[in-house]
């Protein structure tokens, strides 16, 4: 498949979720030009905030594949990725990302998360959401026992 119909896959199933009343974003993760998975925006069907498209086609291919690292393969997104499915694109170590509508346009359909990329921009103590640190070092055990672990699975 070409990259315009791998585009037009992620736009077909952002509709179709839309006609069964779900948002409006879709995408695919393609392998070797073979989609491993498909996810839409199941938010309000799942009571999940973080049931995103992108983020549901991740958890798709890691399943199928076997693995949290998807390496080797790309995401075809109806929409531009929020900071949250940005971060889960890098996590997931996806190696190309393509998006048809925009930041803004999103925005215009009242998706709009400039105000995460401006949070994300300020000192924390300057940020809306209240932020205090706690109990530091007894949740530092938890590091030094992964930095002394021999046989963890590094990711």
């Amino acid at each position: 498949m070409t990259p315009e119909e791998l585009m037009r896959q992620a736009a077909d199933l952002a509709v179709d979720n839309v006609a069964r009343g779900g948002g409006p974003f879709g995408a695919v993760i393609v392998k070797g030009g073979e989609i491993i998975a498909r996810g839409v925006n199941r938010v309000t069907a799942q009571l999940d905030p973080t049931a995103h498209a992108e983020v549901n086609a991740i958890r798709e291919a890691c399943q199928r594949l076997g693995t949290f690292d998807l390496s080797g393969c790309e995401i075809y997104t109806s929409c531009e990725p929020c900071p949250m499915c940005l971060g889960a694109i890098y996590w997931a170590r996806l190696e190309r990302v393509y998006y048809a509508c925009t930041q803004a346009d999103a925005a215009a359909i009242d998706f709009d998360d400039q105000f995460i990329y401006q949070e994300l921009d300020r000192p924390k103590h300057a940020r809306r959401l209240p932020m205090t640190e706690l109990g530091r070092e007894d949740a530092l055990r938890a590091f030094r026992a992964w930095s002394e672990k021999v046989d963890k699975t590094p990711y």
